[in-house]
């Protein structure tokens, strides 16, 4: 009986091997999940033609833990002082936005209007490789000078997007703390005529002059 009963063992899974082929997977899967990357849908336009409404976008979460923000970064970030009231659009998932970066600590952000274009630090960039075509940088003038430990983030659809421009009232005058972003946008996975790797352009920004937090 013994030797049947070892057998049966020999021949078949126990708990222990389904703890191994099943539970090590998953496990793996959370903590990528949890440290690693993230999924989100977004719900409005403000990153057209860049990211479209209903597309779901991985981001790496080792940005900015691990590696540093660059300016021209698609980021997703927690809404830092009720933005969400102002972009129509509902939620990214949980109280999450996503726009692009284009100012970093230090920097100077301006435009004097419509029909101009961004400076930063002084230099006019080009961001017609992102933009929404037929949109102006800004409708409006402004100048903005970003704090430490934070960023200044703008959506690539300026005539629909409640971005950094429009909140210079709030606790943070419109910046985002960097404690507040949760990744950087990697690529659309879904609808599968949209997958693609989103890029960063930083070229666009290769000319700009490094900017001072004194």
């Amino acid at each position: 009986m013994r030797h049947a009963e070892n057998r049966d063992a020999d021949n078949g899974f126990n708990w222990r091997d389904t703890l191994i082929w099943c539970g090590i997977p998953v496990a793996i899967v959370l903590l990528v999940r949890m440290f690693l990357i993230g999924f989100y849908v977004i719900p409005s336009g403000s990153m057209m033609d860049t990211i479209e409404p209903g597309d779901r976008v991985i981001t790496s979460k080792l940005t900015p833990k691990v590696f540093p923000l660059q300016r021209g970064d698609i980021v997703v970030f927690k809404d830092p002082d009720h933005w969400l009231q102002e972009e129509n659009s509902g939620h990214l998932g949980g109280d999450y936005l996503i726009k692009r970066l284009i100012g970093l600590p230090g920097d100077t952000v301006a435009c004097e209007g419509p029909g101009k274009p961004i400076t930063i630090n002084g230099v006019a960039i080009d961001e017609s490789s992102y933009i929404r075509p037929g949109v102006d940088p800004s409708s409006f003038a402004f100048k903005v000078k970003v704090t430490a430990g934070h960023i200044f983030v703008l959506g690539d659809n300026r005539a629909n997007s409640a971005d950094s421009r429009y909140h210079q009232d709030d606790s943070s005058h419109g910046l985002v703390p960097i404690s507040d972003v949760v990744g950087v946008g990697l690529a659309t996975y879904w609808p599968l005529n949209r997958i693609g790797l989103l890029s960063a352009h930083h070229d666009v920004f290769k000319d700009v002059p490094e900017g001072s937090t004194d």
